[in-house]
Order: C-alpha cells, then structure tokens, then sequence
C-alpha cells in the first residue's frame, strides 16, 4: 500500500484495523515461544495496538515499527509516557524505559538501528500488506531480527471477495515465505465472528515460528 494509504487512515480515525481489546491470540500462544523475562519483543507495523501494554505490564520490552507518527503520539499517550525522540537515518525513534518505536518506512528499518530481538509477535503487518510487497517483507524482517521466533497471526478468505488490508494470507503461503527458516506450528484457528470486516467469512490462523534445526 501507499504510505499516503496508511497516513489517511491515521489522520482521519478510520482505524477499524485498530482492536480496542488485547488480542486473545497473543495472551493465549505468546507463551509458547518460551520467552524468557525482559526478552525484547519487536511489533512490526505496530500502530497503537494496546498489546503493547499488555506485554510491557508481563515485563517483556517492546521494539516496534510504524509508518505513522501520528499513531504513535496517541500510543505513547495512551501509555502515559513521554518519549524521548531522535533520528535514526531516514527513522524516527521515540523512546521511554523498555519500549523504542521507530517511525517511517519498515523497510529502512536496520538491525543496527532495531537493535538485538529476541520474539517477534506480527498481528497487522503481513496480512497489512499487498501480495508484491509479501516476500520483500518477509525476507527483510527475518534479516534484521535473525529470524527471531514469531507468533504470526494471518487471515484467509476469497480474496476476490473483498479488497484487503487485510489480506488473505493462506498457509501454503506462510510455508513459502518463512518453511526454510523456521519450523511453523498452527496452534489455533477460528472463524471470524459475524466475517471479516462483516462481509466474507474468515478463518483467522495463530502460527508458531522457531527456529528450524539444521
């Protein structure tokens, strides 16, 4: 997508995308990937998601990503903390004690700049994203996390049905992007309340991504 897409979003409120509760997947599986306490947990194209919270109040820190500053402003309030702010090349970074957000395009986002990730937990970022842009993503946050192990959230549906974000991502895909890194585990999957966006019925799909031994 366009970052002007995104940017409309943001300045306009129409941020349907944005969940007003903790994500039931992430309190539920995150533990699986056995993170240990104070592991750094990075949230690509993070938004405001209130699953920062909820992982800063299990004492993980959070790194995130997002294209909108506008979005992080609120998060930050949301928070109660008052960030720190600094360039990071063509990035900016806020910061507070245990949470860094860089702003701007993920794609220059750096592991210098990201700094060292011990989980990755992506709710809104591959399925955020059009089919072109899929591999380049995939292959660019494997290289500057180290192939972190994941708990990845994805959708499918007939795409032909609706327009994404967010798209349908199907398994065969998630094999395809992530199979030769990681060893990939389904741990729930669920029909979508009511459709997805209240238009086509929706499976939503919790994976497990470690570390594949070689």
């Amino acid at each position: 997508m366009e970052a002007g897409f995104w940017h409309k979003k943001w300045e306009r409120g129409e941020i349907n995308f944005h969940e007003s509760e903790v994500n039931p997947l992430l309190t539920e599986h995150f533990g699986k990937l056995n993170p240990a306490n104070g592991s750094r947990v990075f949230l690509p194209l993070c938004g405001k998601t209130r699953d920062i919270a909820w992982l800063l109040s299990r004492g993980y820190r959070v790194a995130g990503a997002e294209l909108s500053e506008h979005a992080i402003n609120e998060l930050f309030k949301e928070l109660g903390l008052v960030p720190q702010i600094s360039k990071a090349g063509e990035l900016t970074h806020y910061s507070a004690k245990d949470i860094d957000i860089l702003v701007g395009d993920i794609f220059d986002v750096s592991a210098e700049y990201l700094g060292p990730i011990d989980a990755i937990y992506d709710r809104a970022a591959l399925v955020a994203l059009p089919l072109s842009t899929r591999e380049k993503y995939a292959s660019h946050l494997m290289k500057i996390t180290g192939a972190a192990p994941q708990l990845l959230i994805t959708y499918e549906y007939m795409q032909a049905l609706m327009d994404g974000p967010p798209f349908s991502v199907s398994a065969d895909e998630v094999k395809q992007r992530y199979g030769a890194a990681y060893q990939l585990t389904p741990v729930e999957n669920k029909d979508v309340a009511g459709g997805l966006k209240g238009k086509v019925a929706s499976t939503e799909t919790a994976w497990l991504l470690q570390k594949a031994n070689k």
